[in-house]
């Protein structure tokens, strides 16, 4: 009975683990940090390649702000409130964005930056006002 107990119990444990968001990051990365909270995010960063994924909660009507800037490679950032990935968007080498846009629906939010080959010094800031 102890042992089915003990197997029970590191299987939920596992279970718990995996976590259960609609997206993953995966990235290589050099000279990273990045942060996410509840209403904000932000990754800066020396060397990128990959996908970092954050997870914004807002309420309705929800706004999202962003800046953006990249020295070499390019990226593209889309977001999913719930109607599924759409481009929120594009940056190349040299480029800085910053914008507002009103989303189409509040609560839970994925912000996904995917770059395209290796990018060198790298912002993206995002806020939900």
């Amino acid at each position: 009975m102890k042992k089915a107990i003990s197997i029970l119990f590191i299987v939920l444990f596992a279970v718990g683990l995996v976590g259960c968001s609609k997206y993953a990051s995966h990235y290589n990365a050099i000279a990273f940090v990045h942060s996410n909270e509840k209403d904000s995010a932000f990754m800066e960063f020396y060397r990128f390649d990959g996908t970092m994924v954050f997870t914004l909660r807002g309420g309705s009507p929800c706004t999202l702000h962003y800046t953006a800037k990249l020295e070499t490679g390019s990226a593209t950032v889309y977001y999913d409130c719930g109607q599924g990935k759409t481009t929120l968007l594009t940056i190349g080498a040299g480029d800085a964005l910053e914008n507002t846009v009103t989303l189409p629906s509040g609560g839970t939010v994925y912000v996904i930056v995917e770059t395209g080959g290796q990018c060198e010094n790298g912002a993206f800031h995002f806020d939900l006002p």
